[in-house]
């Protein structure tokens, strides 16, 4: 995986294959990617949703690492968008708080996703979840449409992060504000596991450094940017092995390298002072 398009490839080639899978298969896997091995199920990843009100059993796939609607400070009224909504579980938790007067977008770029979480919307009767097929690096939505962003590990899997953010910054409303779960690093990740597709799309390969991650929010103009949570994430070994030969199992388990689920919260401010050139010329 050499280039962006291969990158956004295997991802979107993955999740329709999971879209299609029961949440039990994604558990006992990497993320929800198949093949990753493991006969007990493990859920390496992701919070528990079902004590939250508004949980739809059907949109849960076990594919996030986090729970950021609970922390997205989202009110009555509020306009939301979910960032790769895959099912809808994330969208529609955030239905619960926004009620009948506020509104959540799902934006996800993988068909079999869209289909599904539109068939679960429509199950729920619900007309102001909105569910639309696009890339989140370049959103189908318009400027400063929405008071509240979330998003539940998906921005690693996105190639270029720096876009992404700069999206979200023009997405959302002077003042609104984002709650992103997200896997990140601390310290070297194995060389091999770069080149493992199924680890990518398992959103262990496709992390960065958790202080480049929140030096691109700072750059992107973002303020007010604290940390939720952060919790270490431990692979089993019966999954390592499925990549990664006993010594170095025994060589990643001795260094330094930590795998995190955080949940990070940033304002964009109520004016703009990131000293932009004129709109349009591409300098912010």
């Amino acid at each position: 995986m050499n280039t962006n398009t291969d990158i956004k490839k295997t991802v979107r080639e993955k999740y329709a294959e999971i879209a299609n899978q029961s949440k039990e298969q994604n558990l006992s896997s990497c993320c929800g990617a198949t093949g990753c091995g493991g006969d007990e199920v493990y859920n390496i990843m992701a919070d528990d949703y079902s004590k939250l009100e508004g949980y739809n059993p059907d949109a849960d796939l076990g594919l996030g690492c986090g729970l950021p609607t609970e922390f997205a400070r989202i009110k009555e009224g509020d306009i939301v968008i979910d960032l790769g909504s895959g099912a809808g579980n994330d969208a529609f938790i955030a239905r619960r708080f926004v009620g009948t007067k506020g509104k959540v977008i799902g934006v996800d770029f993988t068909e079999p996703m869209i289909r599904r979480a539109r068939e679960n919307a429509e199950k729920l009767g619900l007309n102001n979840v909105e569910f639309r097929l696009g890339d989140i690096e370049d959103m189908p939505v318009t400027a400063n449409k929405a008071d509240v962003i979330v998003s539940n590990c998906v921005l690693n899997l996105v190639p270029n992060k720096h876009k992404v953010f700069s999206e979200i910054y023009r997405v959302l409303k002077p003042g609104g504000h984002f709650s992103i779960s997200d896997i990140v690093l601390e310290g070297p990740l194995p060389a091999k596991w770069k080149e493992i597709a199924e680890l990518y799309a398992g959103c262990v390969s496709g992390a960065i450094q958790k202080k480049q991650y929140l030096s691109i929010i700072e750059e992107a103009g973002f303020k007010n940017i604290s940390l939720q949570k952060d919790k270490t994430v431990i692979i089993p070994d019966e999954i390592l092995a499925n990549y990664l030969h006993a010594d170095e199992i025994a060589e990643y388990k001795k260094g330094e390298t930590r795998i995190a689920s955080i949940t990070v919260y940033a304002e964009k401010p109520g004016k703009d002072e990131r000293n932009c050139c004129e709109p349009g010329s591409g300098c912010c």
